[in-house]
């Protein structure tokens, strides 16, 4: 037998009179801390971004375009009136769109192979595949330089320091891209629209090209873009392969900053760098958000099959294996030729003289060709400072994207959402040596207080975040915009607290994609070479900065030691690669 308890009685004031409910009032304190956290979520990346990157680059443009106080644009005239500068826009021009036609051309039968079809041993072909993008710019350039060079595998086609080269390696650097974007999309799609078409009569070619293709074609601009975008910035590679006869806008920018010591050609160069990222990330985001309306329809489990490179008795020649044939072949000579300047930049710093030993790696541990330090105290520089850096790009990139991530009904709202979006990819395609140049004119005293921050040795891992947090943004975004709302307003109902809610729903889920972001931060830090070239401490240099200071030095001891301190840090960001593969495993997540 149960009973009920009397109800409770109303509380009532000294008065006498009933208190208002209290509901109301932890309503609104709700909403007030809601309010308080989206306003601090939005103000630390604000204030981050405009410290650490716009406010040195507008300091680095300005000094090109302001002479005696007063603004003077009569640079515009002087720089594109030069010869110089309509070659050197032309060669990047040329090279970026070369470059970016290859990687789709070679990148889509990769994707359709890697995440389309399934075949033993296609996780290490993903990972082999990967490990490119995320090496450092200088050890590609000396990886093509060292398989190039008179004496090396390739050096009969006397390719040395030529376009073809400098292209050869943007596309080695950039193939991850398409094929993981596109790959991405294409193991999502439904597969019954095209057996349709194939059902009605349409050969495997036609149905690709007027069922598939329409549909991945978001996928292949966004990837394209993207491609485009760090070809025309790339510098650690053009530098080493092309010097300045191939130079593009970004290096052209470095050798008027340090040799010419000409900041008003190099304000105008950044100015003309920026407008053509700015046009490449707006093809970009409308790529993407039509993409990401294009992914609920994905069927994934039904897409992959097994891999077929054999037509079995009986079995019509229409079926397709032609075309699967071709791609399969296509695929295997790439990742060859991705796998070849590798094996040839490990083969090459074990050659001494005219046998083999561990003599260039014993070097390793002795200063030499200039450098103050050895290679190992400037790896273990190069791992804190990518550590800070890293630590740095998640928390500002994490809150960037927990704040994108949101849909506002407001058009207002919704716009000023995918500004924040937008203005946080900047980094990428402004200047790295505009970043670091910048650093060093204007940190001296930041917006007139007495501050130096050019002595904090936090300086080399912010510049390295700034270049790093578009990447973990555009890694956890898709994960929290995948969030179903119902489950945030599910937990509010329950009574959980605005931060409660953001910690057990969006950061539980968000974990999924966060061992990548920590990847590819990490590894991106790791490699930074345009603004730690001149931020890095003549004591503290990193280790993408040691190797192509023994670049520059003659001998084959320092180019030997150049070889083998490329090989140590190309396995550092494999590893760390292959440390982000194993966590992604838990959960796909992000586009990269």
């Amino acid at each position: 037998m149960t009973t009920t308890a009397p109800p409770r009685p109303a509380r009532t004031a000294p008065t006498g009179e009933p208190t208002r409910s209290s509901g109301p009032v932890r309503a609104r304190g709700a909403a007030a801390g809601r309010g308080a956290l989206w306003t601090v979520a939005v103000l630390v990346p604000l204030a981050f971004l405009v410290l650490f990157f716009a406010y040195p680059v507008a300091v680095m443009v300005g000094r090109g375009f302001v002479a005696d106080g007063a603004l003077d644009l009569s640079g515009f005239a002087d720089v594109f009136s030069r010869p110089r500068t309509w070659r050197i826009i032309g060669q990047t021009l040329a090279q970026a769109g070369v470059a970016t036609t290859l990687a789709v051309l070679l990148g889509v039968p990769g994707a359709y192979v890697l995440y389309r079809r399934r075949f033993r041993g296609r996780a290490a072909v993903r990972a082999l595949v990967t490990v490119p993008f995320v090496l450092p710019t200088v050890v590609v350039g000396v990886a093509f330089r060292s398989l190039l060079v008179e004496g090396g595998p390739l050096g009969f086609l006397h390719l040395d320091g030529t376009f073809a080269a400098v292209v050869a390696a943007l596309v080695f650097f950039n193939y991850a891209i398409v094929v993981r974007g596109v790959g991405g999309l294409w193991e999502r799609l439904d597969p019954r629209a095209e057996q349709a078409a194939r059902a009605l009569g349409a050969t495997p070619w036609r149905a690709f090209r007027t069922v598939t293709l329409p549909a991945l074609t978001p996928a292949i601009a966004s990837a394209a873009s993207l491609v485009f975008l760090f070809c025309a910035t790339a510098f650690g590679t053009v530098l080493v392969l092309g010097g300045l006869r191939y130079g593009t806008v970004e290096t052209e920018i470095w050798v008027q900053t340090t040799q010419f010591l000409d900041l008003r050609a190099a304000a105008v160069l950044s100015v003309v760098q920026l407008v053509v990222v700015a046009g490449a990330l707006l093809v970009a985001n409308r790529a993407r958000s039509r993409r990401e309306r294009a992914l609920p329809l994905a069927a994934p489990e039904t897409a992959v099959r097994p891999l077929r490179l054999r037509r079995h008795a009986g079995e019509p020649r229409a079926d397709g294996i032609g075309l699967e044939r071709a791609a399969a072949a296509v695929t295997a000579l790439v990742v060859a030729a991705l796998a070849l300047p590798l094996v040839n930049l490990v083969v090459r710093s074990l050659r001494v003289g005219d046998g083999w030993g561990l003599d260039h790696y014993a070097a390793l541990g002795t200063v030499r060709g200039g450098v103050t330090v050895t290679v190992w105290q400037a790896a273990l520089t190069s791992l804190r400072t990518a550590a800070d850096a890293t630590l740095l790009a998640l928390v500002v990139g994490g809150l960037v994207a927990l704040v994108v991530s949101r849909r506002p009904r407001r058009p207002a709202a919704r716009r000023a959402v995918a500004g924040l979006d937008a203005l946080f990819m900047l980094p990428l395609g402004v200047s790295a040596v505009t970043v670091g140049f910048g650093f060093l004119v204007a940190l001296h005293d930041p917006f007139g207080l007495d501050l130096d921050l050019r002595r904090s040795p936090l300086l080399v891992p912010v510049a390295q975040a700034v270049v790093a947090v578009p990447l973990v943004v555009r890694t956890v975004l898709p994960v929290l915009r995948a969030v179903d709302p119902r489950l945030r307003e599910a937990a509010a109902t329950l009574g959980a607290a605005p931060g409660r809610v953001l910690r057990t729903v969006d950061l539980a889920l968000a974990t999924r994609s966060l061992g990548l972001a920590v990847g590819f931060a990490f590894a991106t830090s790791l490699g930074e070479f345009g603004a730690t070239s001149f931020l890095a401490r003549p004591d503290r240099p990193t280790l993408p900065v040691v190797i192509f200071r023994l670049i520059g030095r003659p001998g084959p001891e320092s180019y030997g030691a150049a070889l083998a301190a490329s090989v140590v840090l190309a396995v550092l960001t494999a590893g760390v690669v292959a440390v982000c593969e194993g966590l992604r495993r838990a959960g796909e997540g992000g586009e990269w």
